[in-house]
């Protein structure tokens, strides 16, 4: 492992980091804010921040100053799962010193702190904030911040490092690392090529969504606080009811068709740009994850209108295709208490969880592409049971999948959700007292169902889950060790697991 090189990659990363946090302190001030003395000390515990950051960004990189060599998978993938935990942790700080509060009587501790923050990078949009709108609890440039941490985490550190300082081979390596999955093609041969035309989308879609949320009526804070959990797929609000304080039909609508845009693979946006739309409707994977969306939707809006849950088609479709699209696509912005809709309706919102978007996009989750490529590989071992002498060649569409590797990752992924699912599980399931679930007016057999849907709920980067946590709740409630632990899944799921596990072996920092 060549430290000093990992020294100085990380060391760009804080600089980065401290100058992302400039863009939220105007928002404490006076012409913005209102006037709030609390305001003013959200600004310094931003600016006592950001001169944290720079102090530890000029200390790793000047230990890194005389680095010499190249960045190679290692260091890549060391570099991904250290700069998303140095950002965690450097993210927690404002709320921190600025004493945060998580509820009107505590402030926030070091764990909801780190889980606000680290919720923020992931893009999963849970929260420990139980009201949103008391400026005195929560400074608008502290709740700017909280969103800024989206717009920094959504399409990736790593896509805009790769795409800033573009380090040859190792671009591959970040880039692949970050954004894993089978990749479409761009038409580019330069990896910085690529990572330079899909941060140029991803703010597009930042610009052009909060241009159409101001036209409809939004504050500038608002819309761009919005933009940002609509395109990196993450989720955070700046009102307690989510998207359903707007009562807009036209609101949720765009805002819903932006989520399904950003969980498009990106590569398929830029070949869209190029006047390419046909890319689009030939690609499986998005037909697929547009099937699932449609399918779904049609699925909760009868089961609904069935139930009563629903007053009309109309309705049914709006609320039932907005929650759709948003747990689909990992998000978590919520229109209505669909913790209240009928058994099926909230069973099959669970399983969408698991699902996510397409590989290159904002989207966390398993991806459609893994899901097809899975179903695939089950039907060829089923059929291979009564036929053992016949060999056939995986594909996706008409392209054949000749690599080994592909098939044997895919089974090894889906073993390791479902190791890490219920280890999470059962392991929240001891840490969380029964007492807690007692005193909320829950019986012993709804915190195990609870349990289950935090931890598929943060692992897989959606937030708001049933129950408990359901769109109207938060996170507030779990103990330390409980957050700490949610801490641990939202990283992990959004790094598809790999990048930040090996930071656990000690194996993975001995040799080069």
């Amino acid at each position: 492992m060549n430290h000093r090189l990992l020294s100085k990659q990380l060391g760009i990363v804080c600089l980065l980091l401290a100058g992302a946090m400039l863009f939220s302190i105007p928002w404490g001030f006076p012409p913005l804010s209102g006037g709030q003395k609390i305001e003013t000390e959200a600004c310094l515990a931003l600016a006592g921040t950001i001169a944290i950051s720079l102090g530890l960004g000029g200390g790793l990189i000047f230990f890194g100053r005389r680095a010499t060599g190249r960045l190679y998978r290692k260091e890549a993938m060391a570099t991904v799962g250290l700069s998303w935990t140095l950002a965690a942790l450097l993210g927690a700080l404002p709320f921190l010193l600025c004493q945060t509060h998580s509820r009107s009587d505590q402030v926030m501790t070091f764990a909801d702190a780190l889980f606000e923050s680290a919720s923020g990078f992931s893009g999963t949009g849970a929260t420990v904030i139980t009201d949103l709108e008391n400026p005195v609890l929560v400074p608008r440039a502290i709740l700017f911040w909280r969103s800024e941490t989206h717009f920094l985490g959504g399409l990736g550190i790593m896509v805009l490092f790769v795409a800033i300082l573009g380090q040859g081979s190792a671009g591959k390596a970040l880039l692949l690392t970050e954004m894993p999955g089978p990749q479409k093609e761009t038409g580019r041969s330069r990896v910085q090529h690529a990572a330079w035309s899909f941060t140029f989308i991803y703010f597009a879609l930042n610009a052009v969504l909060t241009t159409l949320l101001l036209l409809q009526g939004m504050t500038l804070f608002d819309a761009l606080c919005h933009s940002f959990g609509a395109i990196a797929t993450g989720g955070f609000s700046t009102y307690n009811d989510s998207v359903a304080h707007f009562q807009s039909v036209g609101v949720e609508m765009t805002i819903a068709l932006f989520m399904v845009l950003a969980c498009t693979n990106f590569a398929l946006l830029y070949l869209l740009l190029l006047r390419r739309p046909e890319a689009l409707l030939a690609d499986v994977e998005f037909r697929v994850y547009l099937a699932v969306l449609l399918l779904a939707t049609l699925f909760v809006v009868g089961f609904g209108l069935f139930y009563g849950d629903f007053n009309g088609l109309a309705e049914a479709f709006r609320y039932g295709f907005f929650q759709v699209a948003s747990i689909l696509t990992n998000t978590g912005f919520a229109t209505q208490n669909f913790d209240q809709w009928n058994e099926a309706g909230r069973g099959l919102l669970f399983l969408l969880m698991f699902v996510g978007g397409c590989a290159g996009s904002t989207s966390c989750s398993i991806k459609i592409i893994r899901h097809i490529l899975f179903l695939k590989i089950i039907g060829m071992e089923i059929e291979h049971a009564w036929r053992p002498t016949v060999v056939r060649t995986l594909r996706i569409g008409d392209k054949p999948i000749d690599d080994p590797e592909i098939r044997k990752n895919v089974l090894v992924y889906f073993g390791l959700i479902l190791i890490i699912f219920v280890s999470g599980w059962l392991l929240l399931d001891i840490i969380e007292p029964d007492a807690v679930w007692t005193a909320m007016g829950h019986a012993r057999r709804e915190k195990l169902i609870d349990c289950a849907s935090a931890v598929g709920a943060t692992l897989n980067g959606v937030g708001p889950g049933m129950g408990t946590i359901g769109a109207v709740e938060n996170y507030q409630h779990f103990q330390p060790a409980s957050k700490l632990l949610f801490v641990f899944l939202m990283i992990l799921g959004r790094l598809e697991i790999y990048p930040f596990l090996v930071l656990f072996l000690p194996q993975f920092w001995r040799g080069r």
